[in-house]
């Protein structure tokens, strides 16, 4: 049987999944955060490396001009909510662009665009425990603490999260994510949080010390397989 580990997207609903990089990168200067780069590569790059294996079919959230990510050969969506809500717009804009592709898609995964060390089985994990625990959302958690961005969403929940974002001022995820039947997966932070996102030039420094060790890992991974 294949392992969690090495769950391919034939084992769960095709599941696209939305890189969520809108944000205005305040902390670290402004600009698009996911264009700096660690390690050689940009971190979208390291993203879309770590999501591609897993989904079916990748979409990035972004506003503004979308030529400026023409080099990824990826779909760029813009909010359909005015004025930057946050990252829940951004989920809502790939709920919608899921029902307007009439392909019969009902989940979308989400992650930040600054989030380079996403953990290889993340959609399978959700899935699972989605199913298991008949759940109609799922989102992770490590060292104890939930990071709702990173999620599994129904495409059925759009006209209510639209509702939510428009009438009714919701800007946290977890303000959200409160309303329904919700499924957290945790995953451990040895050799180091996957779920590690840069915000802060300080943030960008230990990135390049996490590549090389994601490196290590994923070559003694590879090696124990």
């Amino acid at each position: 049987m294949t392992s969690i580990d090495a769950a391919s997207p034939t084992e769960y609903p095709p599941t696209p999944a939305v890189i969520l990089a809108g944000g205005l990168a305040r902390r670290i200067g402004g600009g698009d955060k996911p264009m700096r780069q660690i390690g050689g590569q940009t971190i979208l790059a390291r993203v879309i490396a770590r999501l591609a294996s897993q989904c079916g079919g990748l979409v990035l959230n972004a506003n503004g001009d979308p030529e400026r990510f023409t080099a990824f050969g990826l779909p760029v969506i813009a909010d359909t909510v005015a004025d930057f809500p946050g990252p829940l717009a951004g989920i809502l804009a790939a709920l919608d662009w899921a029902a307007e592709q009439q392909s019969g898609i009902q989940w979308i995964v989400s992650a930040p665009g600054d989030c380079p060390f996403l953990p290889r089985d993340l959609v399978a994990r959700l899935h699972r425990a989605r199913n298991e625990q008949d759940a109609q959302l799922a989102v992770v958690a490590s060292s104890g603490r939930s990071h709702p961005v990173i999620g599994l969403w129904n495409v059925t929940l759009r006209d209510e999260l639209r509702q939510a974002l428009t009438s009714e001022g919701v800007r946290k995820v977890d303000r959200w994510t409160e309303r329904y039947r919700l499924a957290t997966v945790s995953w451990p932070t040895v050799p180091f949080d996957p779920f590690f996102n840069i915000n802060t030039a300080d943030d960008l420094a230990e990135a390049e010390r996490l590549v090389a060790l994601d490196a290590a890992d994923s070559s003694a991974a590879c090696a124990a397989s």
